[in-house]
């Protein structure tokens, strides 16, 4: 990395340049959900949830909807898609492999499908940091802010739900 003896970087340089922060949140979110797999709660948690709320009955655009909406719902609660990614895939892959295969749900498609969902901080200015630099240059209020948010997640959520029922099923994600 830093080219030892050529001089590219000194480690001074390294020091100031790089976002420790950054690479904290990323090896802390890698090793919960390794973590998760390792001990097996990840597959405990799954079968919880498909067992305690009926989603091995649904049909794969329910239960689509649903984990959507759980996952948008969820990310008020986290100031970084990363950290809910790390938290959540684990336990999402493990929820959706445990699903009965006559229920024709496409694991790693409906994995890659429910990411573009992690993905919608929109409605709080701390739910994403482009959403702290808009606050930060006070054109709008927290009220406005969290009004438009709001708007562009349910049309966001139902054009998930719109690709999801028709192009999504034609290229076999769902």
């Amino acid at each position: 990395m830093l080219l030892p003896g050529i001089g590219v970087m000194s480690w001074k340089e390294v020091e100031k340049r790089v976002q420790w922060g950054t690479l904290l949140m990323f090896g802390i979110g890698i090793s919960l959900g390794s973590t998760l797999l390792d001990t097996q709660a990840a597959s405990w948690m799954a079968n919880y949830v498909v067992k305690g709320f009926g989603l091995d009955g649904l049909p794969s655009l329910a239960i689509f909807a649903i984990l959507a909406a759980f996952l948008i719902i969820i990310h008020l609660g986290f100031a970084s898609a990363t950290a809910l990614t790390a938290a959540l895939l684990p336990i999402l892959i493990s929820l959706l492999s445990s699903l009965p295969p006559e229920l024709g749900v496409n694991p790693v498609g409906m994995t890659i499908l429910l990411a573009f969902s992690v993905s919608f901080g929109f409605i709080l200015p701390i739910n994403a940091p482009q959403n702290m630099v808009c606050m930060g240059t006070d054109t709008f209020t927290p009220r406005q802010f969290t009004r438009v948010g709001l708007y562009l997640t349910v049309i966001g959520y139902l054009l998930l739900l719109l690709f999801a029922a028709t192009w999504w099923k034609i290229l076999g994600l769902m």
